[in-house]
């Protein structure tokens, strides 16, 4: 005789719409699965705010282009009061093709970041990204790393004078 079905709890609305929002920026499903046709996204690499899932989904698969292996995990609990939420992420990769100006470095990126979304009928309507733009470009070879020669001759140009060492 079999067990009865026992009705599992339903997911939380606010999870299962981040991992949507997941899923759409790994290529896995369209961003309209998630966010409302006329979205607004900006983050720390789009020079203007880009509008509609179209201009999204470019974005997004032009750093899968430049990032094959793109993989974006949940790194905290998502936080919302419904009509708005907080998205942590942890994203890594390797760039293996090209980002405007950069050709492929083959260094891997692990990146920490936050989406804080506006949510409207179940969707994503706008979106902030918010992410260390300069750890990625040390990551990369950019720019030299913290404590380095490189940071203090940059620093010194900028006017900054030099560091103690602690």
């Amino acid at each position: 005789m079999s067990e009865p079905q026992r009705d599992l709890p339903a997911a939380d609305p606010i999870d299962a719409l981040a991992d949507c929002w997941a899923s759409a920026w790994t290529g896995r499903v369209g961003f309209l699965a998630c966010c409302t046709p006329d979205v607004s996204y900006e983050d720390p690499v789009v020079v203007e705010p880009l509008r509609g899932v179209e201009a999204l989904a470019a974005h997004a698969g032009a750093l899968r282009a430049a990032f094959p292996d793109l993989r974006l995990e949940r790194s905290a609990r998502r936080v919302s009061d419904g009509s708005h939420a907080c998205l942590p992420w942890r994203a890594l990769g390797t760039q293996h093709g090209e980002l405007p100006d950069l050709p492929p470095t083959r260094r891997r990126v692990t990146l920490h970041g936050v989406h804080y979304v506006e949510i409207v009928d179940g969707h994503i309507r706008r979106a902030r990204g918010f992410f260390d733009l300069c750890g990625v470009a040390t990551q990369l070879g950019l720019l030299p790393g913290r404590g380095s020669l490189g940071e203090t001759a940059i620093l010194m140009l900028r006017g900054f004078g030099l560091r103690a060492k602690r």
